[in-house]
């Protein structure tokens, strides 16, 4: 630990260990004779899936077994991009997580290079040209170089990946506005083909190099691609011309449903067999580890709703569409990953319990105002909850 750095205990750790830190630490820095911290900065809890870690449905995911199947960028990346400064807890949504890491690092980051580096390669001999054509467009992206720096500095890590995200798009216009597939076709177009692609290659550098915290990995790989470092800052305002890159090699791959299935499956595998070999914790052990207390409980506030439609998700496999009635309380609508075990026809009119106090969630599918209450099988499926006859919409569940 640098002692002339602000001390920052990294991520999801209880309140009370948190209380613990913050009441100990600074003496103890002081007793070993470093400065005590300017701030001690914590982050909420994590859920799976907008749950806590659960053994049975194998959410409860090692970072062993997480490596057993994914680099860790990918993970990097998609909790930098939603981490903010707060203590807000962060959701590791699988099917969110699939999407992100396919539009934004797959779709968006890597493929500026991989549209580029072939054309350089095949036509300029695996050079860059000596000039940019658009240095106009490189200055303004370099113009947003303090905005991203601040968000780093004040912790605010989402904001910046949302900064570089929109500069890459913006550098994906303007490949697919210059078309160089299409120049290429044409005899005499060698040295304005070499030119827009050395411009798309210079942008992809200045956006890996700002994400080189983030994803050091994939950093240091497009690093040797573009036979540079991408890890200085300091860097950004100097473009890569006249300058020899390397054969282009994929960065990184999609990420697959298939994947994240076998992810789950591992978990479940691995936590089953460290719970075997555990023969030391006893049951009393286990059964204060799993116990809370009753003003957390209270907190949750459970309401009996009116199924009045559901409905499928366009383009989610998982997803139904919940439209609820909670009597005095309104409508709510509730996306439920029931899709394969419910036909949306047999729910209409059927009675189920919700979570109403559950802040709502936005998805890439839309947002999700609270939680159906389901209990889950060793196999996975999910049964909805269903209150005693004689209920209505919008009692409360004590």
């Amino acid at each position: 630990m640098n002692p002339e750095s602000d001390v920052e205990m990294h991520h999801f750790i209880g309140k009370d260990i948190i209380y613990f830190h913050c009441l100990f630490w600074p003496a103890m820095l002081e007793g070993a004779g470093f400065r005590r911290p300017d701030g001690v900065y914590a982050h909420g809890f994590l859920t799976v899936n907008g749950t806590k870690m659960s053994k049975s449905r194998g959410t409860f995911i090692m970072a062993r077994t997480w490596l057993d199947h994914f680099e860790p960028d990918y993970l990097r990346y998609y909790f930098a991009a939603k981490l903010g400064s707060g203590l807000a807890d962060i959701d590791l949504n699988l099917e969110d997580f699939r999407y992100r890491v396919n539009s934004d690092l797959v779709g968006k980051l890597v493929n500026i290079a991989s549209r580029s580096a072939g054309f350089i390669r095949k036509l300029g001999d695996g050079k860059l040209a000596a000039e940019l054509p658009d240095p106009a467009l490189y200055e303004r992206f370099v113009a947003e170089h303090d905005a991203i720096c601040a968000d780093y500095e004040n912790r605010n890590y989402h904001s910046a990946v949302r900064r570089i995200m929109a500069l890459a798009d913006e550098a994906n216009r303007y490949i697919a506005e210059h078309q160089p597939w299409v120049l290429a076709k044409e005899p005499g177009n060698e040295d304005q083909v070499v030119a827009i692609c050395t411009q798309g290659l210079n942008l992809f550098k200045l956006l890996m190099t700002w994400l080189s915290p983030v994803i050091p990995f994939t950093a240091d790989k497009a690093g040797q691609f573009l036979n540079t470092h991408l890890d200085d800052f300091s860097t950004v305002d100097q473009p890569l011309l006249d300058h020899k890159i390397n054969k282009f090699k994929p960065l990184i791959q999609r990420v697959e449903e298939e994947q994240t299935d076998k992810l789950i499956a591992a978990s479940r595998e691995s936590l089953a067999a460290a719970e075997a070999g555990n023969s030391t914790e006893t049951k009393e052990q286990k059964d204060d580890a799993n116990m809370i207390q009753f003003d957390d409980f209270i907190k949750v506030e459970l309401r009996v709703a009116r199924i009045e439609k559901a409905e499928e998700v366009e383009g989610a496999d998982k997803l139904l569409r919940l439209h609820l009635d909670l009597g005095e309380m309104g409508k709510r609508q509730v996306l439920a990953g029931i899709r394969k075990h419910y036909q949306p026809e047999d729910l209409g009119g059927r009675l189920t319990v919700v979570v109403a106090n559950l802040e709502p969630r936005k998805m890439r599918f839309g947002v999700s105002e609270g939680m159906v209450l389901a209990a889950t099988g060793e196999d996975g499926r999910p049964h909805l909850l269903s209150p005693d006859s004689g209920a209505e919409p919008g009692m409360r569940i004590s």
